[in-house]
């Protein structure tokens, strides 16, 4: 079965090369966006299967893009598309419901297949880049000592502060209200004992909480 696509990048010689690689590979190029406002428009009025989406974008960026897309409840499946492997752009992208994080040197190979696996549902493997920051975002209290105050939901949360993530993302992330995670980030800076989010990152990752 064929996908229908649509690439956003403000790069032509980069959109040139993707169409160019997934010719022949039942990928259908349905339209192309050159910036973050038009990438919006093109998929609401072409109800693509997938959107290659950049992460870094002129007039709104890619992670703009999927939160409007996922306010404006759209269906596409999103691989996001970057020269960053930065693991807040990853978790942030995460949060946000894109279903695969590629860095624009990955072979072509594993473009196409990460593709058709998006587009049939299937979990991106072992060992990505999107499933090992998955994996940090989700994990509990297993690997943390016994002596740490923080509940379950605490360490998740602080993860995913130590990430980056807004308290909006958090929330989105994790199925919870803004308020919520407001009540939660509060409770984490008063055991940890720390004035701000910022220290409570750095602490985060220098106890190895976040890795």
């Amino acid at each position: 079965m064929s996908v229908r696509l649509v690439i956003a990048d403000d790069h032509e010689v980069v959109r040139r090369g993707i169409v160019s690689t997934l010719a022949g590979e039942s990928v259908e190029i349905v339209g192309e966006a050159i910036d973050g406002v038009q990438a919006i428009e093109k998929v609401l009025q072409l109800q693509p299967d997938v959107l290659l989406l950049d992460v870094r974008m002129p007039n709104k960026d890619g992670l703009t893009v999927l939160s409007e897309l996922k306010n404006a409840g759209a269906s596409v499946k999103v691989v996001m598309l970057s020269s960053h492997d930065n693991p807040t752009y990853v978790a942030r992208s995460v949060a946000l419901g894109a279903k695969e994080y590629l860095l624009k040197s990955v072979k072509r190979e594993e473009l196409i297949s990460s593709i058709h696996r998006v587009m049939a549902g299937e979990e991106a493997p072992a060992g990505s880049l999107i499933k090992r920051v998955r994996n940090v975002m989700d994990r509990r209290r297993e690997s943390i000592e016994d002596s740490v105050p923080l509940t379950n939901r605490e360490m998740q949360v602080l993860r995913h502060v130590a990430l980056g993530l807004s308290n909006r993302e958090i929330g989105s992330s994790l199925s919870i209200s803004v308020e919520t995670v407001k009540e939660h980030v509060q409770n984490i800076l008063r055991k940890l004992d720390v004035a701000d989010r910022t220290q409570a990152a750095v602490l985060a990752v220098r106890k190895g909480w976040v890795d």
